[in-house]
């Protein structure tokens, strides 16, 4: 019969309604606390979305608050108009050419690059990784003028796969030095049990590395996603007329006309609300390959 110290260090829940009470109101200021920082934090964006709905003269006049008091100043127009704008959809279009095969192609170089400096003897392996640990330093705006010169000659510029190689050029060293470390904890046994039975390093990678470090792959291409579609520098740099992503596209409407909200803050919402789909698709993958390192 387990004492009550016993359920004590089990964590029992507390048996009497007093603890239960005095538990609660011990809590109760912490999760106050935590709801109010997030309704603080998504106040811009839950703004954002009011005014993507709000015709431009509602914009003009007030705040997007005013929604509480005259909720029917919301309207579909903006949405319908922005969607006629063949300029964004080919902006939209244009940043997903460009994020979807980076995202792909980064984790894929990565993944093998990381497998060879985890598992396979070769010369260098040493220097050679940690000669990528220090390209981790190199600031991005450090290549942006010799790459554009190496594209132009190229024939690159300008276009979406300017924007795609940078990008993967730059990702990956930290894509390596993040799953090296995630694939060099694997068990040792289960890698030399396979090469005993035969089976190729090629086998080995697919079959057994690529399904145990899915969930440090699967927080890669999160983060590798998330940067790339919500990048401004390079788009900007690289692309140009028709290759040029949404996020250039909402700049250029910035500066050709000011304060115009009924272009922008849908175009903004739009361009937002992509990310926000695929990262809480995938929060349980990204969760476990952010715990994956602590346990091991």
């Amino acid at each position: 019969m387990p004492t009550a110290e016993d359920l004590d260090l089990a964590g029992a829940e507390p048996q009497t309604t007093r603890e239960r009470i005095t538990r609660f109101l011990a809590r109760t200021p912490v999760h106050i606390f935590l709801i109010g920082m997030g309704l603080f934090w998504m106040t811009p964006t839950f703004g954002l979305l009011v005014t993507s709905f709000r015709p431009a003269a509602e914009n003009t006049e007030s705040g997007w608050w005013t929604v509480f008091t005259a909720p029917r100043q919301l309207t579909l127009e903006p949405y319908k108009e922005i969607l006629d704008n063949e300029g964004l959809v080919q902006a939209l279009l244009n940043t997903v050419y460009i994020t979807i095969p980076t995202a792909v192609l980064l984790v894929l170089i990565a993944s093998a690059a990381a497998y060879a400096f985890a598992w396979i003897d070769f010369r260098g392996r040493e220097v050679t990784f940690l000669f990528v640990v220090a390209l981790l330093v190199v600031p991005l705006q450090m290549a942006l003028i010799p790459a554009a010169r190496l594209f132009g000659e190229a024939g690159l510029f300008g276009t979406v796969w300017a924007a795609i190689i940078f990008h993967i050029a730059f990702g990956l060293p930290f894509a390596i030095f993040l799953l090296r470390n995630f694939f060099i904890g694997l068990p040792h046994e289960l890698l030399e049990a396979a090469r005993i039975d035969g089976a190729s390093e090629w086998a080995i990678f697919r079959r057994i590395v690529l399904p145990l470090g899915m969930p440090a792959i699967a927080s890669l291409l999160i983060f590798q996603f998330l940067w790339t579609w919500n990048d401004l520098l390079v788009g900007l740099v690289f692309t140009s007329g028709e290759a040029s992503p949404i996020t250039v596209f909402i700049r250029e409407q910035l500066r050709q006309f000011g304060a115009n909200l009924d272009v922008i803050a849908p175009a903004a919402f739009l361009s937002m609300i992509v990310p926000l789909i695929v990262f809480f698709a995938f929060q349980r993958y990204f969760v476990q390959g952010l715990l994956a390192g602590s346990v091991k």
